[in-house]
């Protein structure tokens, strides 16, 4: 090992003392208002995403697999239609085989990570089991959301070769559990340290070829976070240093360590998380807004008489270029398919990555007609996402439209009725109290907040 690699160890491990110090406290203190009020909201978004995927055949099937395992202890509560309650690794891995399979879920804007998706399966589970509050609760949303999302600014990936939820769902589950539990400093940083040890190399393009595993990363992550705890508690942890070890050695990621602890208590990571009205990858967004103002503006025009379609497009969105997608998680990974399906449908939700879509002719004929090229526009975040989308017409004309940045970030968010819309479609068919349940939490109401989030988890499951 070189000297300057030596010493950026030395102190990547101060830093991550730091940061696990200043984590450890936070949890002992109130949050600021804005902060909580990000965390409800992520909170709600991300129960309304695993409400909506757990409707799929495979997640069921699955979610009685985790059923059928378990211990029969009473201890935390799926959130699906029955709403039944099991044991907390069972609940933790249901919900978070869930939580990622529609693509609704929130995500952090500014590193490849979706730390509400990591943290809050383990979260709510071990809360639930452990008496905490819903105040308590949003409070350790916002702290794990931290803690994950600085690990993910401070070691990028140089390229797409590593999935984000392989990546950092581990740690994003041990340290929610690690909150929940009320650890010190010393037993978080043994537990999460000894999660990093155990994450796992899912490759990015699992999810751009459609293999379903890559929905059972978060389930996984959950459950080795749990068990990460379990292990610290009996003196089996990782080392001040393994986490760096994992991702700037093992991984070869970028390391920016001064990301771990700049601003912490004042720049809350929370604020820069995004939010999905399209059911795809967040990196075909903007490609889909741009479909949509274009069929406004055909003026009689069919989209039947379109010869070509091209999509400039930043660097993360080239690498979606699936033409013939086989599974519904590759189309939601597919530019071709997003830009497709949206022209022909006039919808980028859910209905436009359905499984009959895959073998629509007028899609599948479109996306034939996809062309990708470079977008020159393309930036740092927030600009990193940008699509030029041209139609070009069988008469030779053609039509454009750009989108810099899709909507959902904190430059350009939904406002809250709009989350709480989407909450509602994605929940009221199986649980249809779970919106006025969760804009309670949202909306600060201390009675709401007061509750058990027991007593929380069986409101927002009650079908009457």
């Amino acid at each position: 090992m070189s000297v300057d690699a030596k010493e950026m160890r030395d102190l990547a491990g101060r830093e991550l003392q730091a940061l696990f110090k200043w984590t450890a406290d936070a949890a002992t203190r109130p949050l600021p208002p804005a902060a909580q009020r990000r965390a409800a909201i992520i909170l709600a978004d991300d129960i309304g995403a695993i409400i909506a995927g757990s409707r799929e055949p495979q997640v069921e099937r699955a979610r009685a697999g985790f059923l059928a395992a378990a211990s029969g202890a009473s201890e935390a509560t799926v959130f699906a239609r029955a709403g039944v309650r099991s044991d907390r690794a069972a609940a933790a891995c249901a919900n978070g085989m869930a939580i990622t399979w529609c693509e609704l879920d929130e995500g952090f804007r500014l590193a490849s990570c979706h730390g509400g998706a990591y943290a809050i399966p383990a979260l709510l589970a071990e809360a639930e089991a452990r008496g905490l509050s819903t105040h308590e609760v949003v409070r350790a949303v916002a702290l794990a959301y931290e803690f994950t999302t600085r690990i993910a600014l401070a070691y990028p990936f140089p390229g797409f070769y590593v999935h984000p939820h392989a990546a950092f769902a581990t740690l994003g589950a041990a340290v929610a559990v690690a909150l929940v539990r009320g650890y010190s400093a010393a037993t978080m940083q043994a537990a999460v340290t000894g999660a990093a040890s155990m994450t796992f190399a899912g490759p990015f393009d699992t999810a751009v070829e459609g293999s379903l595993v890559r929905n059972g990363w978060t389930a996984a992550g959950a459950w080795i976070g749990m068990q990460a705890c379990n292990w610290a508690e009996a003196g089996i942890g990782g080392g001040v240093h393994t986490i760096h070890d994992v991702f700037a050695t093992s991984f070869r990621t970028r390391v920016r360590l001064e990301a771990l602890t700049v601003g912490l208590g004042e720049a809350w990571s929370v604020a820069s998380g995004y939010h999905k009205m399209f059911a795809c990858c967040n990196y075909a967004h903007a490609a889909v807004e741009a479909c949509l103002q274009l069929r406004e503006q055909l003026n009689g025009r069919s989209v039947d008489d379109i010869r070509e379609i091209v999509v400039e497009a930043g660097p993360s969105g080239l690498a979606l270029s699936a033409v013939e997608p086989e599974t519904v998680l590759s189309a939601k990974f597919s530019m071709p398919h997003a830009v497709a399906a949206t022209t022909r449908l006039g919808t980028g939700g859910a209905s436009a990555f359905t499984f009959d879509t895959l073998s629509d002719p007028g899609i599948s004929s479109l996306r034939q007609r996809v062309r990708l090229a470079p977008c020159a526009e393309a930036g740092p975040p927030p600009r990193d996402r940008p699509a030029r989308v041209s139609w070009v017409f069988n008469d030779g004309a053609s039509m454009t439209a750009f989108v810099q940045n899709p909507r959902g970030g904190a430059d350009q968010p939904f406002d809250e009725p709009t989350l709480i819309a989407k909450l509602a479609d994605n929940a009221a068919a199986d649980c249809p109290n779970a919106a006025t349940e969760l804009a309670a939490i949202i909306e600060g109401d201390g009675q709401a907040l007061g509750r058990k989030w027991r007593e929380t988890a069986a409101r927002i499951v009650a079908q009457s």
